[in-house]
C-alpha cells in the first residue's frame, strides 16, 4: 500500500492515463476523450506549477488535478 500511495502522489499522470484506459474498455470513450484533452492541454501549456515533478515541473498533485478540473 505504501509503494502505491507513493506512486499516485509522485506520478497522478500514470493513474490519471490508466482510467482513461478503463473508461474506453468499459465503453466509455467520451468521458475517456474528454479527460485526456484536458490532461494533454495541461501538458502542452507546460506552466511549471501545474506539472508535478516526475514531468518537469515543481506542482503537487493538487495544482495538477486542479489544472486538468479547470478544463473539463
Amino acid at each position: 500500500l505504501v509503494g502505491s500511495e507513493m506512486c499516485i502522489r509522485n506520478s497522478p499522470l500514470a493513474l490519471i492515463m490508466s482510467g482513461t484506459m478503463m473508461l474506453r474498455h468499459i465503453n466509455e470513450g467520451k468521458a475517456a476523450d474528454r479527460i485526456e484533452k484536458a490532461y494533454n492541454e495541461v501538458l502542452e501549456e507546460h506552466n511549471p506549477e501545474n506539472l508535478t515533478r516526475d514531468i518537469g515541473g515543481s506542482g503537487t498533485t493538487k495544482s495538477f488535478v486542479d489544472a486538468i478540473l479547470k478544463r473539463l
